[in-house]
């Protein structure tokens, strides 16, 4: 047991740059001392790295977003250089201070849909909770960089309140996913605490990590870690790896003790230029994750935020990826590429078109290598034989949010842009084609309303007059 009281792994070490050579394995595999030893100066990463210039100006420019570099994760780090994909997504360089079109301070406009503190509610039945604004390491292309890092942004006990209160009065939530920051750099009891807060709430039915420190930090998933959070199942964590050079030993390792503890295990990488991508890289990326038993999850497009725009690609690079791995691999090692819409409209799939052409009774299909079907669908279905079975499953509370669905399922005929009928009313008033009194005129049959729909009564000619 060490001074801090925690017990370090006795796992072999296989990741450790020379400079460290001389540090006990007790020590390195110490999460804490880890922590403690973070890189952050232009003196203390040039003892590891050969830096460039263009590197050093970024680290000697105020107001970039915080640097923070693990001793395990700085291993990774080809020191020579400049091309490196593990480099490049943790050390800055004065491409950071070139501003782009559409560059944005908080561009999933979270903080908008934040009904308290550090809470985003932005999907009818789940929420994201902010707990903390530090992470063991930082991500050059962070979507959150405008709080974290900043310790004078971190939540209160007061928030953390709040955030739990509104969980509680919200039955609609099943499902919350702890982000930040990073919740597993927490202290273990503060963590337990939250988690155990948000256990005792009868309807969230499942827990969620986001965190990278099993990739910044694997050392930090302990055998006591695991055993506090095998408390709080049904829970899932999903890490974060971009290049196939972050899968090592000490990685795998952590995962298997993870998903020995019951955990299961997703992936979410981001698309960065001139680190992955590539079909090659990121098939190989795929292919080593389920190996350690991770799940390719999300391959998100790189968000609008400030200080990105050297590591942006175009959405038809993201399409070809997903192109190249479709059919050319295992389907549960194809992730679900995203845009996570800009203004907070939330994660839109995006991917190849299947679909060559519908006619009543068959659609024209298309595989992965250009062979062209055809399915015969059926004639006699009928949509409406399940309708026993469905009324017996109780519908969720999620007014407002039906979206395309509700379009679907008849609870409105269209979705009209805000101020479509104030834009098309052209700034006349009432009259009598236009009064509100025969707005059913525009209401469809059956459509929206359990109302019985009456047909407006014709007036005989004449009738205006004698009124």
């Amino acid at each position: 047991m060490n001074q801090n009281g925690s017990t370090p792994l006795t796992d072999r070490v296989y990741t450790r740059a020379p400079y460290w050579a001389d540090v006990p394995d007790e020590q390195w595999m110490d999460w804490r001392w880890q922590m403690s030893n973070r890189l952050n100066t232009v003196e203390e990463l040039g003892r590891v790295i050969n830096l460039t210039e263009s590197e050093r100006r970024a680290l000697t420019t105020k107001g970039l977003f915080r640097v923070d570099i693990t001793p395990y994760f700085a291993s990774l780090i080809d020191p020579d250089d400049p091309s490196c994909p593990v480099r490049k997504q943790v050390i800055p360089t004065d491409r950071e201070m070139v501003p782009f079109q559409s560059m944005m301070e908080d561009s999933l406009a979270e903080d908008k849909h934040s009904p308290v503190p550090g809470l985003v509610h932005r999907y009818p039945d789940r929420v994201l909770m902010l707990i903390t604004t530090q992470c063991a390491s930082y991500c050059r292309y962070c979507t959150r960089s405008r709080i974290v890092g900043d310790p004078t942004q971190t939540f209160s006990r007061a928030e953390f309140d709040a955030q739990i209160a509104y969980i509680e009065r919200t039955p609609q939530i099943r499902d919350v996913l702890l982000s930040g920051g990073d919740p597993m750099v927490l202290a273990p009891k503060l963590l337990d605490m939250i988690l155990g807060r948000l256990r005792a709430i009868p309807h969230v039915e499942i827990i969620r990590i986001g965190s990278r420190v099993p990739v910044f930090l694997p050392m930090r998933v302990t055998p006591e870690f695991c055993a506090m959070i095998e408390k709080y199942h049904p829970f899932w964590l999903n890490i974060h790896v971009n290049h196939p050079k972050e899968i090592t030993p000490e990685l795998a390792a952590a995962a298997d003790r993870l998903t020995r503890a019951g955990v299961p295990l997703g992936n979410q990488s981001v698309l960065l230029a001139g680190v992955n991508d590539s079909v090659h890289i990121q098939r190989k990326l795929v292919h080593d994750l389920v190996k350690i038993r991770v799940r390719p999850y999300y391959l998100y497009q790189c968000d609008l935020v400030e200080g990105s725009g050297h590591l942006r690609t175009t959405v038809s690079k993201g399409i070809e990826i997903i192109e190249g791995l479709r059919g050319h691999t295992s389907g549960y090692a194809v992730p679900t590429y995203v845009v996570d819409a800009p203004g907070g409209g939330g994660k839109i799939p995006v991917m190849p078109n299947y679909v060559v052409s519908q006619a009543p009774g068959k659609v024209v299909l298309r595989n992965f290598e250009g062979f062209i079907t055809t399915y015969t669908e059926p004639l006699d279905y009928d949509p409406h034989e399940i309708a026993h079975q469905e009324a017996l499953i109780a519908r969720r509370p999620e007014p407002g949010q039906a979206g395309v669905l509700g379009l679907l399922e008849g609870e409105r005929m269209s979705i009209e842009p805000e101020g479509f009928n104030d834009t098309h009313s052209r700034g006349g008033g009432e009259h009598r084609l236009r009064s509100g009194e025969i707005a059913q005129k525009w209401q469809p049959l059956g459509v929206g309303s359990i109302e019985v729909h009456k047909p407006r009564e014709r007036l005989s000619p004449g009738a205006e007059e004698q009124e």
